[in-house]
């Protein structure tokens, strides 16, 4: 799977093409990005640019979702020091769209386990990827386990065509082409555990109780899903945090990595003191939380745990680590948002009272001790999820659906007599 690139290459520093470059979000309907002309400047911003899951070739990016490339040379005299060593392609996510270097063959589907509503929508979806899509169709093996699956004979000539796994018993990494969840939010982070490293594009139906991260509907999955496997979709790069757990076990210490798509959460546990641990960004301490716990984040997480401890709620494509504390003993510790590169170090503060625990997406918590850390930074390894429309389209509609953002009752319009009224003490004053 890839991405049908539309990058743009930045140079940290002054080159001989820095004083003709122009930037198409800066000036007129026409500049040049690498010597290429850009002509016909969207002159409105729109939240829905490409219709849902249209033709790739019917795909025209309106806008950047970048800000404008910044100008280097500052004043007369000064500009950023040139480092030739130092490339970036930055990938715009507004061009973010699917494409299969080869025809998909595979396909996993997530369902949520011992949840009757669902039985239904999943023999319907595979039926379909069976036979009439033609799919390798890979299940874990404790979802047949369900009695309602087991107890189905008008089943039992489709299952016994999956492919079947466990978790963290089979590694089924470079077998899957792409991923299909059925149910809710919790779908989508468990398939997110299951791939550490290179994630498949994951389609994610809503049939759960929120669905943030679930935004289709099962009324149509044939179109949809025959549109995902033709690569007519949108997709968004939701980034994930790579974190590395260090444990002092008899004089040695044993890291043991996870990939995290929301949240690692530091909390006190079951203890009554407050949790002291100390909070250092590349090598420096920047803070010591004492309170119920802090909570290290994604974009794509900043909706979730973060957003009720008071934190901003921030697009999935801005690239970032939220940290936001838990009911901290203090009145000016305000949730923080840092760079996504840099990297993060958690351990308990030598006056801590008591020991924390942590998770990982509310997933394998275990009990952190004086020498034990815990290192995070943003994971190269992204997970690519498709969308209905757009990043910027869908991600607004689970706002206002699922977190009804902003939801009030309008203000009334003043009336004919009101309106005199007002004019009337507008002339006296």
């Amino acid at each position: 799977m890839e991405t049908e690139p539309q990058k743009v290459t930045m140079r940290k520093g002054l080159s001989a093409e820095a004083s003709s470059y122009r930037c198409a979000a800066c000036h007129g309907d026409e500049g040049v990005v690498l010597g290429h002309p850009i002509r016909g400047r969207a002159k409105s911003r729109s939240l829905s640019a490409s219709p849902a899951l249209a033709s790739t070739k019917e795909f025209r990016r309106t806008r950047s979702l970048h800000g404008p490339c910044p100008v280097t040379t500052f004043g007369p005299k000064a500009c950023v020091l040139q480092n030739p060593q130092t490339i970036m392609h930055i990938q715009d996510p507004a061009s973010q769209r699917l494409t299969w270097n080869k025809p998909p063959k595979s396909v996993l589907v997530i369902k949520k386990i011992r949840d009757a509503s669902l039985l239904q929508p999943f023999k319907e979806l595979c039926g379909y990827l069976l036979e009439e899509s033609n799919m390798i169709v890979y299940v874990e093996k404790k979802v047949l386990e369900d009695p309602a699956i087991m107890d189905d004979d008008s089943f039992g000539p489709v299952k016994k065509k999956f492919c079947t796994f466990r978790e963290d018993f089979d590694d089924i990494s470079n077998q899957i082409d792409f991923i299909i969840c059925l149910g809710g939010d919790g779908t989508l982070l468990y398939a997110s555990s299951l791939f550490q490293g290179s994630v498949p594009p994951v389609m994610a139906f809503h049939l759960g109780s929120l669905g943030f991260l679930t935004p289709f509907n099962f009324e149509n999955f044939q179109t949809q899903v025959s549109q995902v496997i033709q690569g007519n979709a949108a997709i968004i790069l939701r980034s994930r945090l790579k974190v590395k757990v260090v444990k002092e076990l008899k004089g040695k210490k044993i890291a043991v990595p996870n990939g995290v798509l929301n949240e690692v959460v530091i909390d006190r546990g079951p203890s009554s003191y407050l949790s002291n641990v100390d909070v250092y960004l590349d090598g420096h301490l920047i803070t010591t939380v004492q309170g119920d716990g802090v909570i290290v984040s994604t974009p794509t997480g900043s909706t979730a745990y973060a957003a009720a401890a008071g934190a901003s709620m921030i697009h999935p494509n801005v690239p970032a680590i939220m940290i936001t504390p838990i009911c901290p003993h203090s009145l000016s510790f305000r949730p923080i948002v840092v760079p996504a590169g840099v990297e993060l170090k958690i351990t308990l503060s030598p006056e801590a009272r008591n020991t924390v625990w942590v998770s990982f997406d509310g997933r394998k918590r275990q009990e952190i001790r004086h020498g034990d850390s815990i290192t995070i930074t943003t994971s190269c390894y992204p997970l690519p999820s498709i969308c209905v429309r757009n990043p910027v389209s869908d991600w607004f509609e689970s706002l206002a659906q699922c977190l009804h953002w902003n939801v009030r009752k309008r203000q009334a319009h003043f009336t004919a007599e009101e309106c005199e009224e007002e004019g009337e003490e507008g002339e006296e004053g």
